[in-house]
């Protein structure tokens, strides 16, 4: 029998109480973000194109329990990968890291002598899908696997450090510079690369569990950044997307240091690179800079996500998001006077504590003037830690799902006349994937919509082709390539 383990959850209910007594029945390993792992930071193998083409859940794998487990290496493991791009990227790391040390990445929790989850904690949903995991082996208490917990959820319930020799963990130190650099990095994508260039946030939003999971600001440095897009390149990467939770709030720590549109630049002028995006923005530190860089630059993409959370100052100010209505709006306007047409996405929260009917109009109003490409709206849901929890979740969940689905409409509305407009362009598209159907394919344009098409070809993957738009759905775009 391996030794218990105390996950320390004692404050959860439902699904995380389940965990608690499944964790008690298990070899368990949980720590913090996977980059700070005692293993020289760094993850995972399944394709992170599919966690990319939205910010939500993402399950790489076959998750499914047999209650006869077969483990045959011992030195095999297993990740599932939750969450938004930098989870993806943090569970690529620790592949790599594994794979560098023998063991062999398998596709199945049967097949898997180590098992981890790696989420994020700013939706709720997402950690109950890993409580829930947790909870299958509380069912087969003799599976004899180490299950390891990754990520925001695990940090931020208070766990622990993995000790040599070990088998209890605490949780790791977030305010560190020894954040980005890895022995080796398992690459899930043959033409994407994800870079992590700043970790931490200092924004303290009321709803977020960020600067408490993940630590303050560090960047990277300017020069590290470079030598790592300059291997990527010649490894035969093309496209490379800068990561941070506020990624234009990078400060090169370096004496001479770089702006972060001037780093934006400096790595589409690598030879090789053709593409370069950055994700995720905060509307405080987006300047002007950032889009004449974009304006003078082909190799930046043109699409910005820039997350207003709330079209009503008045939530906004309880969020704690440092700009108003306004002076959101402001940021938009600077983005549409660009010369290159610069596609804008963003993420919106519904049901805060406090939140009116005539807040709700108001992000309904913003939404309609800010004419978003895409957004990705979600339900309040309240997260450890974090100052709204004094606020109290006054808004039933129900009233809350009426809520999201009336943005959700307006949006879907203002996606089909957006996408619409589109049918008849040419676009330069990445193929990143191919259909069952023969000759059909499916790619990114620079704005990052995607676009659906029929080819004559095959063996399109990786090619940057061009592709006329003939129809128009609310999240994509039809199209043949141009031959």
């Amino acid at each position: 029998m391996p030794p218990s383990f105390d996950v320390r959850l004692d404050d959860l209910t439902g699904a995380r109480a389940e965990s608690r007594e499944a964790a008690q029945d298990s070899d368990s390993i949980l720590a913090g973000p996977p980059s700070e792992l005692g293993v020289n930071k760094s993850p995972t193998r399944h394709s992170p194109a599919k966690a990319a083409r939205r910010a939500g859940s993402q399950h790489h794998g076959d998750g499914a329990w047999s209650t006869h487990p077969v483990l045959g290496d011992e030195r095999t493991f297993y990740i599932e990968t939750f969450g938004c791009q930098m989870n993806v990227h943090d569970s690529e790391k620790v592949a790599g890291v594994l794979l560098g040390r023998g063991y062999q990445q398998v596709e199945t929790v049967d097949a898997a002598k180590l098992v981890f989850y790696n989420t994020c904690s700013i939706r709720e949903k997402a950690a109950q899908k890993v409580f829930s995991r947790l909870g299958e082996f509380r069912k087969h208490p003799d599976h004899g696997k180490v299950i390891g917990v990754l990520g925001c959820v695990a940090q931020q319930e208070g766990l622990a450090q993995l000790e040599a020799g070990n088998r209890r963990v605490t949780g790791l130190d977030t305010d560190t510079d020894e954040t980005f650099e890895t022995e080796m990095t398992r690459r899930d994508n043959p033409f994407r690369a994800y870079l992590t260039i700043i970790e931490g946030c200092d924004k303290s939003c009321s709803y977020c569990v960020v600067p408490y999971t993940r630590g303050p600001e560090r960047s990277r440095s300017s020069a590290s950044v470079l030598e790592e897009v300059r291997k990527l390149a010649g490894a035969g990467y093309s496209e490379i997307q800068l990561l941070g939770q506020t990624v234009n709030s990078y400060r090169d720590p370096a004496p001479r240091g770089k702006t972060f549109a001037e780093l934006l630049v400096t790595v589409a002028a690598v030879p090789g690179i053709r593409r370069v995006r950055f994700t995720t923005s905060h509307p405080r530190d987006f300047g002007r800079d950032i889009v004449e860089a974009i304006d003078s630059v082909p190799a930046l993409c043109d699409h910005v996500h820039l997350p207003v959370q709330s079209g009503s100052t008045r939530v906004l100010r309880a969020m704690q998001r440092t700009y108003t209505r306004e002076e959101y709006l402001e940021k938009i306007a600077l983005i549409r006077s660009a010369r290159r047409p610069i596609s804008v996405t963003s993420d919106i929260i519904v049901g805060f504590p406090g939140e009116t009917e005539q807040d709700v109009a108001e992000t309904l109003s913003l939404l309609d003037a800010a004419q978003y490409d895409g957004v990705f709206a979600f339900q309040y849901s309240p997260r450890p830690n974090t100052a709204s929890l004094q606020m109290g979740d006054s808004i039933p969940e129900e009233e809350k799902g009426r809520r999201l689905a009336i943005v959700q409409d307006r949006q879907r509305e203002i996606q089909v006349a957006r996408n619409n407009e589109l049918v008849g362009q040419t676009f330069e598209v990445l193929v990143d994937g191919a259909s069952r159907r023969p000759g059909q394919w499916t790619g990114r344009s620079s704005s990052n919509r995607i676009l659906n098409f029929s080819s004559p070809h095959s063996d399109l993957l990786g090619q940057y082709i061009q592709v006329r738009a003939t129809g128009a759905s609310p999240n994509s775009l039809v199209g043949e390539q141009i031959i």
